[in-house]
């Protein structure tokens, strides 16, 4: 595709798999229009290059050790002029995409993108348009639709996967069956599913609950 900004995009590469770091390092410099400035293994690290380095655009992974890519992405925002940033990550799940839009993501890929799309991504993002995969897209479209849950809502749907009852959570919770009834109604509302197995089936899927190890 052409590339209509004359200087090239200086990119810093944030991930915490050192192979992964060189293989994008050696695809992303072959391309041209884009210069690869650096990478960082961890976000303390990547905002440490930044007090010295103004990369136009970060790839930046979420699951990293310490500061994770969404923390990373609030504490860019304090920045006088924040780089953009295109996530690059393995999860496809709802509440990961929801998370990393929502705190200024600019571009959403999964790391099996491939080079072209990758590349075409970049560009899109640094003329000031978002870039979502159509399939990205769609999950985001799907959790948005969802209102958010309660804080008291998460509390009752983490039990509700530990597999206690209504009796048991409104007695752990201090609250009357009742009330935990109705709390587990509007749950299963707001993920559109129809019983209590289904929901945390939904919530461990979509990533608002962490799969239990």
């Amino acid at each position: 595709m052409s590339n209509a900004i004359e200087a090239p995009i200086r990119l810093l590469i944030v991930d915490d798999h050192p192979v992964v770091c060189a293989g994008l390092t050696s695809m992303l410099s072959a391309q041209p229009g884009i210069q690869v400035a650096g990478s960082a293994a961890t976000g303390q690290e990547a905002l440490a290059i930044l007090e010295c380095e103004r990369p136009d655009l970060i790839l930046l992974d979420l699951r990293m050790p310490g500061m994770d890519g969404v923390s990373m992405l609030h504490a860019l925002k304090e920045l006088e002029t924040p780089p953009r940033v295109v996530v690059l990550t393995n999860s496809a799940k709802e509440e990961d995409i929801y998370r990393a839009i929502r705190a200024g993501a600019q571009g959403y890929l999964l790391k099996d993108t491939p080079e072209s799309e990758m590349v075409a991504a970049i560009f899109i993002v640094m003329q000031g348009k978002r870039y979502i995969p159509r399939h990205i897209a769609a999950r985001l479209a799907d959790r948005m639709m969802k209102d958010d849950l309660t804080g008291r809502e998460l509390e009752i749907l983490e039990l509700l996967a530990q597999g206690l009852t209504n009796k048991q959570i409104g007695k752990d919770r201090n609250i009357s069956d009742n009330t935990v009834r109705n709390h587990v109604n509007n749950i299963m509302e707001k993920l559109g599913v129809s019983d209590r197995t289904e929901a945390v089936a939904s919530a461990i899927r979509s990533g608002v609950l962490a799969e239990s190890d």
